[in-house]
Parts: C-alpha cells; sequence; structure tokens
C-alpha cells in the first residue's frame, strides 16, 4: 500500500499521459494523484517524461507552498477530534516606508540600467515611478518589483537580478530570486499575492486591461502599447480567480509565453463570470517552432523595435 498521499499517476495507457504545460508536447506529462479522492490535484501538478529537452517537475509541495495552503502527505493520518476549522490568516503588509526607501535608493539597478539602453534613463526612471520598481542590496544591483493592490496596501516585493545589458534573470550559479519579506526575516508574514501593477486600475475603469507572465515584460509591453492596463501574473501558474476579483467587469486580453499559451486559454473558462476574457494569439501566430520551444514572450518581440 502506498503511503503517501500524493504519488505519480501510474501508467494505464495514453489516456494517462498528458499535455506538458511547458514544453508544449502531448502524451508526455504525468499529473499528481491524490489519493484521498483519486482525482489530479491540479492540471499544472506533475512531471514531464522529457527528462533532458524539458524537464518540468511541478510538485505538490511547490504547488501549496506557491498557493499558501498546508498540507498532510501521510495518507494515514488519524483524525483524532474534530476541530473547528481555523480562520483564514489576514493578509500581510509592507509599511509604505520600506518601499518608498527602495524607489530612493542610489544603489545600482541592473534592470533600470536595462531599460535605460532601450530608450533614455528619462523613461526608465518613469517606468519606475509607475510601476513602483525599487531597488535592494540583497545582490548588487538587484531590482525589487512591488505588489501594490489596488487599495494601494503593498502585499510585498519580489527581488531579481538582471543582466543589465541583455535584460535576462541572473539564473547562474543560482536562480537569483526572493522576497523583501522573507529577506527581511519578518515573521508568521503571511503572503497573499496581487497582480503586478494592479494599483494602476485606479487610474481608469474603463481601459482594457493586458496580462503577462513577467513584471519586465509588462513594463517593456506598456510602452510600446499603452492603450492597455499592463499587468503581470508573476508566473504562469498564478492566474487565478483569487487574483482576478479585481477585474470585475472590465475587457481583459491574455498575452501568454509561448509555451503557457493552451494553459492559460484553458483557464479562461474558469475566470469569464468576473470579466470578459481573449487570449491573444499574435505570438502563437508569428512564432517559429524554434521560437515557441524556447517559450518566449511579448517583450522578446517588442524589445526588437527599440
Amino acid at each position: 500500500m502506498n503511503d503517501y498521499r500524493y504519488t505519480l499517476e501510474p501508467y494505464n495507457g495514453m489516456k494517462t499521459r498528458y499535455h506538458c504545460p511547458n514544453c508544449n508536447k502531448k502524451g508526455v506529462f504525468t499529473k499528481y494523484l491524490d489519493n484521498h479522492t483519486a482525482e489530479h490535484l491540479n492540471d499544472t501538478v506533475g512531471k514531464c517524461n522529457r527528462l533532458v529537452k524539458c524537464g518540468y517537475h511541478y510538485t505538490p509541495k511547490q504547488y501549496f507552498e506557491d498557493n499558501n495552503i498546508s498540507f498532510d502527505t501521510s495518507i494515514n493520518h488519524k483524525v483524532t477530534a474534530r476541530v473547528k476549522p481555523k480562520p483564514k490568516p489576514k493578509t500581510s503588509f509592507i509599511d509604505v516606508e520600506v518601499m518608498r526607501k527602495s524607489k530612493a535608493s542610489k544603489s545600482p539597478n541592473y534592470f533600470i540600467d536595462y531599460l535605460a539602453s532601450l530608450w533614455s534613463y528619462e523613461v526608465a526612471y518613469y517606468l519606475a515611478d509607475l510601476y513602483n520598481i525599487g531597488t535592494s542590496k540583497h545582490w548588487n544591483g538587484s531590482t525589487i518589483f512591488w505588489q501594490v493592490d489596488k487599495n494601494n496596501a503593498i502585499r510585498s516585493g519580489k527581488i531579481m537580478l538582471y543582466n543589465a545589458t541583455n535584460g535576462k534573470r541572473v539564473k547562474e550559479p543560482y536562480n537569483h530570486i526572493n522576497w523583501v519579506h522573507k529577506a527581511l526575516k519578518l515573521d508568521s508574514f503571511n503572503l497573499e499575492q496581487c497582480y503586478f501593477g494592479e494599483h494602476l486600475l485606479n487610474s481608469d475603469a474603463t481601459k482594457p486591461v493586458a496580462i503577462v507572465e513577467s513584471e519586465k515584460t509588462a513594463i517593456i509591453s506598456s510602452v510600446y502599447l499603452p492603450e492597455f492596463i499592463w499587468l503581470a501574473c508573476g508566473s504562469a501558474n498564478n492566474l487565478n480567480e483569487a487574483k482576478t476579483k479585481v477585474l470585475k467587469g472590465r475587457n481583459v486580453v491574455l498575452f501568454p509565453d509561448l509555451k503557457c499559451f493552451d494553459l492559460w486559454n484553458d483557464k479562461i473558462s474558469q475566470l469569464t463570470s468576473l470579466a470578459t476574457f481573449r487570449t491573444s494569439t499574435l505570438l502563437k501566430d508569428k512564432a517559429t517552432e524554434t521560437e515557441k520551444q524556447q517559450g518566449l514572450d511579448l517583450a522578446d518581440y517588442l524589445v526588437k523595435l527599440s
């Protein structure tokens, strides 16, 4: 008997192998099963069989951590008493003074340097102020993408390091990404993410909204396509109903990275009760097979216009 609650689905013909959300190949993805319910945990939680060419493996633990859900991996845990469910913890926030100081910092910020290389420092500083881009000393030259919600409350800030020359994230010798609340060692901090750029919704109640995956893409796209309010969800799996409540009544266009077109397009049915959604096919229609394998995003195309 399997002692774990979540296990990879055993092979039982091609009906048990699915479309990989990372490499877009069909019949190569094994999903995790919840052995309590015999149902899949989530369509993105699983392992691609193409270990070398893809290597995607999104575990139940990562899924629960990303969504702030606690879980028990053991299938044999005993319930000794019926207890009243704990109330949902209150969302934590960062003091505005922390963000203000990061925005006023004179320390190097390689991402702002990259934006300046595309246009000018005048444009780069304008975008930094508009999108609440701060500077961190966590790594020399690192950037803070502050998540400020529609009520102008600061959910937290994502710290990332970019290459000033090509604008790519620094992932060697390790992935340079952290959170402000973790760097500050704030105890019992309950992170509930919002869209990056969500505070901009207050500027125009009728302007259409565009959603992309990365903060960098939202910022760059806002220059080339100002007819939209550009938001970023932070990762392919972070486009969800909870975040989307702030878009009620809006017209929304999704611009997924090439590797997650089907994943995002399939989510529209879960979100249409809140707003009017459609998925742009611009990248999918224009991209070569090589570009699709690379998973390019909108910014990769737009910067070629600079």
